[in-house]
Order: structure tokens, then C-alpha cells, then sequence
């Protein structure tokens, strides 16, 4: 199968070769807090696929056609410590290119750096701008590591931790130190996170709101209120958070296991906003429904999400994810899954000599509520799927990465996906897609 015959365009290599280069204006270690800091990243991704059975297609699938898309996005990071216990984050982020079918009939996306509104030209804009107040409430102190969006420190196992401004969502809730990042780890949209909480975010994955959290020793209680936006998976958020927002509590425990730590999180979710109803779309127009004609405020997105990280030795860890909503009310914000459950492995490199290598492995089931499937079975459309009508199966992938360390700013990855039933669609499929990721970051 011939596939990713598009290279990465040649405008986009200086700005990974200047960010694989160790900065020269980095802080030096020293046990004192960081002040200030900079960070920056840039990640190319080019992914395509093969043909594949399709015998019929809707103006929202997958084409079954050879195809090939690259992406393209970097971002400029700065942190700041104004006063004792304030971190002030700004990110300037840029983004270019488009996913394969322009992001089209997979309900799970195979690449996370792509959104639906996709643009192959160059544009920027500010992706955070995001105050954390932490009020050290004692217990065991522990080191804070430099990093992107985190000053270097120290901080007690007691806390609390207050958040505002603009940032996404998963900034703060759903982390999983194994299948989070796209940059680096899993591509798949539903390996980033729990595939069925429609989280609040504009089309690019931000969002305006404010979360508090309170971290006692093993414990974390977290809970946040988040904008809406104003349309369906569009840029632009809707303010009034009175009658369109997210709600998100989150509880995790850490623990050990056979001497290897753990994290367990809960998580519930509640969205309210001008969304539509599949079963009363389909009642108006049984033969071609259409959930816009249904929407108004008040409606209710409801679901849960269970989470869990295990490291097995010191190279090798495990995870899992189950999420469910209850897919009355049409998508809103992130992907069409009312249902999911994922489980994967990563493993480091050290066992081979490169211990910054990793390899990792996952599986993703994704599926649909009885009325979002009678919705698209009759013919409906989403904003990422609609074949026309629809035999109805889970959509399965695998997913097999690996990311090798060229030095300690540059990596490159190779990652394989198959997705069998895409769109949830029995009639097509499977489609295997490959991508080639090139990843620079200080």
C-alpha cells in the first residue's frame, strides 16, 4: 500500500530546526522558583491512507480514495510568577495544513493536531492566557520541575489551586501521563482523552472558565465551569455563561502497586447550551432530519468518565479509559461518541539502549447512544459524520506508535492506525492510516 507520498513542506523545517536547537536564553538550575520562563514547540504531522471498501459514501465520510494530509503547529509558551504562589501563562500559537478528508467521517480523528476548521494557510492567534493562584496548605513539600505551563519550585502535598482565563479544559481535568498529548504520545482524538465528554472548547480545543482544585496528600477534589461555543464545533464561544456552559467534577486517588504508582480519576460532566435533539429532529422530518432545526437553550448533556494509569516497571505502563454520555442532545464541542472505552501499554526505550525512546500501543471501541444512531441511520448529518444511512457497528481502532529521540529536543515518530467500521459504519472499511511525525520542543 502506497501511502504519504506528500512530504512536509520545506516553509515549515526551519521553525523545527530552531526549536531543536538548545536555547540560549533558558534559566539556569537553581533550587529558587523560576521567575519566568520560555517555552516553545513545533510538530509536522503527515498522515495518509489507502483505499478501502466503500460502497456508498454521504457528504460526511471518510473518502475511500488514496489520500494524504499534513499539519502543521507551534507554539510560543511564557510563564510568569508576579507574585508568591501566581503562575501567569501566555501561548501564541500558530497552525497550518488539514487533517485527511478534512477531519470527516471518523468519529475517532486520527490526529490530534487537526481540527475540523482546518486552514493549509499559516495563522496564529492566542491559544492561553490563563492565571494559577496555588495556596500552600502544608503537608510533605515536593520539587516542582521545570516545564511548559509549570514554574519550577517546590509545593506542599496540601494545596489549593485556583484557575482562570482562557486555556483547555484538559489542561486540568482527564491528565493520564500515558495517552494525553498528540504531540508526542497517541494521535487518535480518543486517546487524548475520554472520548464521550464532549468537552467544552472552541474548534481548536480552548476555552474561557475557571476550575478550582484541592490536593490533599493522595487525594484531589477538582471541579470547573467552562464556556460553551456559540455554534457547533466553531471558534467562536458564547459568553453568557449563565445559560451555556460545561460543568466537570473530577476525584483522584494515587496510590502504589507492587511499588509502582498509580492514579485512579472519576469524573462527571454536565453541559447545557443551544443544542439540538436527534429524537425530536427525527419526529419533525423522519427521512431527512436535520438536529439544527431543533436547537434551542436548555438542553442537557450529562456523562461520566473513569480513568486509570498504572506503571508496571520502571520503563513499562499501563492505562485505561471508560466514558459515557447519554447522546440525547446533539454533539456540540469535541467528537460523536456517546460511548467509549480504550486500554493501552507504553514503554520506554531504556531495555534497547535509548531511553528516551517510546513505544506504545492501544485499543479504542467507540459508539453511539440509540438516538444518535437513528439520527445518522436516517440520513442526518453531524459535523463530522453522515454516509447517508447507516449499518450501525462500534467503531474499533488500533493504534501502534513509535517516537524516537533524535537528540533532546528533536523527535520523530511513526505511528499506524486501523479503524475498522468507520463512522460506525459496518458497509465500510477497514482503513489503515500511517503517519510520519516530526516533533522539536525546548
Amino acid at each position: 500500500m502506497r501511502l504519504l507520498r506528500s512530504p512536509f513542506p520545506r516553509r515549515w523545517l526551519p521553525a523545527l530546526l530552531l526549536l531543536a536547537a538548545p536555547p540560549l536564553w533558558s534559566q539556569a538550575s537553581d533550587p529558587a522558583p523560576e521567575t519566568w520562563s520560555l517555552h516553545g514547540q513545533a510538530t509536522a504531522i503527515t498522515q495518509g491512507h489507502g483505499g478501502f471498501t466503500s460502497p456508498y459514501q454521504g457528504p460526511h465520510s471518510l473518502s475511500p480514495a488514496r489520500e494524504a494530509a499534513t499539519s502543521f503547529t507551534t507554539t510560543l509558551m511564557a510563564g510568569w510568577r508576579p507574585w508568591q504562589g501566581a503562575e501567569l501563562y501566555l501561548d501564541a500559537e500558530g497552525a497550518a495544513g488539514k487533517g485527511v478528508s478534512s477531519v470527516l467521517g471518523l468519529a475517532g480523528a486520527p490526529n490530534g493536531e487537526t481540527y475540523r476548521v482546518g486552514n493549509p494557510e499559516f495563522r496564529a492567534a492566542v491559544a492561553r492566557v490563563w492565571l494559577r493562584q496555588t495556596f500552600d496548605l502544608g503537608g510533605e513539600p515536593t520539587k516542582v520541575e521545570p516545564d511548559a505551563h509549570q514554574l519550577g519550585g517546590a509545593r506542599g502535598a496540601r494545596r489549593l489551586v485556583l484557575h482562570a482565563g482562557k486555556l483547555s479544559v484538559m489542561d486540568v481535568f482527564d491528565a493520564n501521563t500515558y495517552a494525553h498529548d498528540p504531540r508526542s504520545q497517541f494521535l487518535n482524538w480518543t486517546l487524548m482523552g475520554h472520548g464521550a465528554w464532549d468537552y467544552p472548547a472552541d474548534t481548536r480545543g480552548y476555552t474561557w472558565g475557571g476550575a478550582a482544585e484541592l490536593i490533599w496528600d493522595a487525594w484531589a477534589l477538582r471541579l470547573g465551569r467552562f464556556a460553551e461555543p456559540l455554534e457547533a464545533n466553531q471558534l467562536e464561544m458564547d459568553h453568557g455563561l449563565a445559560r451555556a456552559h460545561g460543568d466537570v467534577v473530577e476525584v483522584e486517588h494515587d496510590h502504589d502497586l507492587g511499588g509502582q504508582p498509580g492514579v485512579v480519576r472519576v469524573m462527571a460532566f454536565h453541559n447545557t447550551t443551544r443544542m439540538g435533539d436527534y429524537r425530536e429532529s427525527l419526529a419533525l422530518r423522519p427521512t431527512a432530519p436535520d438536529v439544527t432545526a431543533t436547537r434551542r437553550y436548555g438542553r442537557d448533556k450529562r456523562g461520566w468518565g473513569l480513568n486509570l494509569e498504572q506503571a508496571l516497571t520502571a520503563n513499562l505502563g499501563a492505562f485505561a479509559r471508560w466514558s459515557w454520555s447519554d447522546g440525547r442532545a446533539e454533539t456540540w464541542a469535541f467528537t460523536e461518541v456517546d460511548r467509549s472505552a480504550s486500554a493501552g501499554l507504553a514503554l520506554k526505550g531504556g531495555g534497547w539502549g535509548r531511553p528516551l525512546d517510546r513505544v506504545g500501543v492501544a485499543f479504542v471501541q467507540n459508539g453511539l447512544s440509540p438516538d444518535h444512531q437513528a439520527y445518522l441511520a436516517a440520513g442526518g448529518l453531524g459535523f463530522l459524520l453522515g454516509d447517508g444511512r447507516l449499518i450501525c457497528s462500534p467503531e474499533r481502532i488500533l493504534e501502534t506508535t513509535y517516537a524516537a529521540a533524535l537528540g533532546r529536543f528533536l523527535t520523530a515518530s511513526l505511528d499506524v492506525q486501523r479503524i475498522a467500521s468507520p463512522g460506525y459504519n459496518r458497509d465500510r472499511g477497514p482503513v489503515r492510516l500511517v503517519a510520519v511525525r516530526l516533533h522539536a520542543q525546548f
